[in-house]
């Protein structure tokens, strides 16, 4: 009677499970599994060889093009990533720690806001700030600290930084408060009632129990931006361009899908193992010193 009382409940639980199973299935797992299967094969204009080959992945890494892009894709999405992380923090600890409850919904409403209007609508703003002649270089000279336009701040690898960090701010500033608001504040008052200063308290009791939080915060900003296009391509210009353009390139202009999807396998292959070694140091760094 047992067995057949977890027959019927496996029944009813595969039942639930399968609606989004079959979802993430098609959605997911095939159109990756055909990216995979492409980057082993190879393309003459619009005539796709099926031949299953290797000379995708030989050429990627025998190209020093494609691995500048990378390299330089990695690094602009991990300076994003903590430029944004580093700008959230104090800000979420703000709102956690030193708001009203009862005002704390208006504060992440307001840093929802961004969230309102098109992505392509706020890069075009930050190009309209950055640009030569723009907001920025304007009201500098405008005040006598420069006397001429600074040209550093656009149509490069900096422009992209600032651009996407604007982008990405609330997806990291939300988990982290996530993770401070779930802090046992009793825990803070144990810690200064023992002989802790604030900084000590923050350092050894707040930062490594609001890990979960940043460490979810920075894999939310660093996986999807190394695969933005959009604003490399509008403020990047030639010195900004990352993999994601490349990508772009082979599946529209070029015809070359088959590259296109080994270039893609390469750039999540790249983002798997910088994610898992940053998982793998916070959790070194959590545990301690044996």
């Amino acid at each position: 009677m047992l067995r057949g009382r977890l027959t019927e409940s496996g029944k009813r639980g595969l039942v639930l499970i399968s609606p989004p199973f079959a979802y993430a299935l098609l959605l997911l797992a095939v159109p990756l599994a055909t990216i995979l299967l492409f980057s082993f094969w190879t393309q003459d204009y619009l005539t796709i060889d099926t031949t299953f080959t290797f000379s995708n992945y030989t050429e990627a890494f025998g190209d020093p093009l494609y691995m500048a892009l990378l390299r330089r894709s990695l690094l602009i999405a991990g300076a994003v990533t903590v430029v944004t992380v580093l700008l959230a923090f104090p800000i979420a600890y703000f709102v956690s720690f030193h708001v009203q409850p009862s005002r704390k919904s208006l504060w992440l409403f307001l840093i929802t806001i961004p969230f309102w209007t098109s992505y392509l609508i706020r890069v075009f703003l930050w190009k309209v700030i950055l640009g030569y002649n723009g907001v920025l270089n304007s009201s500098l000279i405008g005040v006598g600290l420069i006397d001429e336009p600074l040209s550093f701040i656009l149509y490069n690898a900096n422009a992209v930084v600032i651009t996407l960090a604007h982008a990405f701010a609330p997806f990291a500033i939300l988990p982290i408060f996530v993770a401070l608001e779930k802090i046992d504040r009793s825990l803070l008052e144990a810690s200064l009632d023992l002989g802790e200063t604030r900084v000590t308290t923050f350092l050894r009791v707040t930062l490594p129990l609001a890990m979960p939080g940043v460490v979810a915060a920075v894999l939310i900003v660093f996986i999807p931006t190394i695969g933005d296009y959009v604003t490399p391509r509008l403020v990047g210009g030639p010195d900004g361009l990352m993999i994601a353009n490349m990508i772009q390139t082979q599946f529209l202009k070029l015809n070359n899908a088959p590259m296109g999807a080994t270039l893609a396998i390469l750039a999540m292959l790249s983002v798997t193992a910088v994610s898992l070694v940053f998982i793998w140091l916070n959790r070194r760094w959590l545990r301690g010193p044996k």
